[in-house]
C-alpha cells in the first residue's frame, strides 16, 4: 500500500510541475507583448540587432585576416561623437600594387578608371561577416572598388543606431567617395535591412540632383512594418489579438520606417532587385511587390528597372546570392563590363 501511494505521489508531482511549467510559458507568452509595448527599445533592438556581433573575435582593423589582402581599414566621422569603421577593397587586378601601401594610396587609386560600389549591409554582424566578405571578393574580382562600413552602433563604430543616423552615415560615406572618385560611377548596393538605408540614401541623393550610377537591392522588403509582420520572429504572435498595436506600432513610434515602397517613387536612377525564392527572412513576395511598385513609378520611367529571381532549388536563401554563377553576367548586363578596363 505504501509503494502504491508513493507512485501516486510521484505521478501527481510530475503533473503538478508540468502544469506549473505550462502556466509559466503561457504567462510569458502573454506578458511579452505588453513588455514590448511598454519598452519600445526592445523592438528597436530586434530590428537592428547591432549588438549581435557575429563572427566574434575578429579584428576589424585587420581585413587581411578575412582574406582581403587588398583592403584598408579606416574611420570616418559623420558627426561629432560618431565614428564609423570602413573597409576599402580595391579591384583585384590592383592587389599586387596594394601591398604595403597606406591609406593615402588607397584614396588616390579611387580616381583611377574603376567604378565604385558602396555596400550597405543588413542588421546583425559587422562588415566582416563571411557572406559580406565573399561578396566583396566577387565584386573586387569584377573590377569594382568596394566601400563597406559599419553604421554607428555596429562593429567598432561609435554612436547609437537610428534610421536617420544610419542614413546620414551612408550619405557621409557617399560624399567621401565622390570627393575622391572623379567621374567614375558610384553604385549603391543594399542588402536586407541595408536596402532601407539604400533607398533612403538614394532618394536623398536624387532630391539634391546627385543620383548614383545605379541602385542594387538584394533581398529587399517594402517597408519595416510589412517585413516585421513576415519575419520568422513574429510567427508565434502573428495572430495574437492586437499584433500591430503591440509589436508594429512601437517600431514606427521609434522613428523606424525604412519605407522602400515610398522611396522608390522618388528615385531617378537604374534599379536592380535581386531576391531568392527560398529567402526565409524576407519573403520573396515582398521583393516582388517592391518591384511592382517601382516599375511603373514616374521617376523611374526613363531608367532600367529589373527584377532577378533566384529559384528556390538553388538554395541561396537570404544571404548567399553571391554564390550564383550567373551573378557576374547579371551585373555585366546591368552595369556594364568593368573587367576589361
Amino acid at each position: 500500500m505504501r509503494g502504491y501511494c508513493s507512485r501516486i505521489g510521484r505521478r501527481y508531482g510530475f503533473w503538478s510541475r508540468l502544469r506549473m511549467f505550462l502556466l509559466f510559458i503561457v504567462g510569458l507568452y502573454i506578458a511579452i507583448p505588453f513588455l514590448v509595448k511598454i519598452c519600445p527599445a526592445i523592438q528597436t533592438q530586434l530590428v537592428f540587432l547591432n549588438l549581435v556581433r557575429f563572427p566574434y573575435f575578429i579584428d576589424l582593423k585587420r581585413p587581411e585576416d578575412q582574406g582581403l589582402n587588398h583592403t584598408c581599414n579606416f574611420y570616418l566621422q559623420p558627426e561629432e561623437d560618431v565614428s564609423i569603421g570602413v573597409w576599402h577593397t580595391i579591384p583585384a587586378v590592383l592587389w599586387k600594387e596594394a601591398q604595403g601601401k597606406h591609406l593615402e594610396w588607397y584614396e588616390e587609386v579611387l580616381s583611377t578608371n574603376y567604378p565604385v560600389i558602396l555596400y550597405l549591409h543588413g542588421n546583425a554582424g559587422t562588415r566582416g561577416g563571411d557572406h559580406r566578405v565573399q561578396l566583396y571578393k566577387v565584386l573586387s574580382s569584377m573590377g569594382y572598388h568596394v566601400i563597406s562600413f559599419d553604421y554607428r552602433g555596429w562593429g567598432d563604430s561609435v554612436g547609437s543606431p537610428s534610421e536617420s543616423g544610419m542614413t546620414y552615415d551612408a550619405l557621409h560615406a557617399f560624399d567621401w567617395i565622390k570627393a575622391r572618385s572623379g567621374d567614375n560611377p558610384v553604385y549603391i548596393w543594399g542588402h536586407s535591412l541595408g536596402t532601407g538605408v539604400a533607398t533612403n540614401l538614394v532618394r536623398r541623393l536624387c532630391e539634391r540632383e546627385t543620383p548614383p550610377g545605379a541602385l542594387i537591392l538584394e533581398s529587399p522588403f517594402t517597408n519595416i512594418r510589412e517585413e516585421a509582420k513576415s519575419h520568422p520572429f513574429s510567427v508565434i504572435y502573428r495572430y495574437f489579438p492586437g499584433f500591430d498595436w503591440f509589436f508594429l506600432d512601437p517600431i514606427t513610434a521609434s522613428g523606424i520606417k525604412f519605407a522602400n515602397d515610398d522611396n522608390v517613387k522618388y528615385i531617378s536612377c537604374p534599379l536592380l532587385i535581386l531576391h531568392a525564392e527560398d529567402d526565409p527572412v524576407i519573403p520573396f513576395h515582398l521583393g516582388k511587390k517592391l518591384y511592382n511598385i517601382a516599375a511603373p513609378a514616374r521617376s523611374l520611367r526613363d531608367f532600367k528597372v529589373q527584377f532577378i529571381p533566384f529559384h528556390k532549388d538553388l538554395g541561396y536563401r537570404h544571404k548567399y546570392i553571391y554564390r550564383s554563377p550567373e551573378l557576374r553576367q547579371i551585373l555585366r548586363d546591368f552595369l556594364g563590363n568593368t573587367e576589361q578596363q
